[in-house]
């Protein structure tokens, strides 16, 4: 075995290697979105907040080291769709989560 991370491709049935993924996504027009560190996040990760967010609407405030799990990616490299539990269609930027 080489070290490689092996990834499930949904669409050919086959677990791939994390690199082939990648750049079977770039081939696919498909963004990559970063955290605040700078790790690749996926539909379904974790994410913990590494600031504190006003949330406009909700009048509530989300705190730093909140846990969001099961996000989804928008499409846009820095926005990411995400459920909390007293907010319903949360959009955070990118910048402000760190993968969990």
């Amino acid at each position: 075995m080489s070290g490689d991370e092996f990834v499930f491709d949904e669409a050919s049935g086959e677990w791939i290697s994390a690199a082939e993924a990648a750049e079977r996504a770039a081939a696919a027009g498909q963004v990559e979105v970063r955290d605040s560190v700078g790790n690749l996040l996926a539909d379904g990760d974790a994410v913990v907040l590494v600031k504190d967010l006003k949330v406009k609407g909700a009048g509530q405030t989300l705190k730093r080291g909140t846990m969001i799990r099961s996000i989804r990616l928008t499409g846009d490299p820095q926005e990411i769709d995400c459920r909390h539990e007293s907010i319903k269609g949360l959009v955070l930027r990118a910048e402000f989560v760190k993968k969990a």
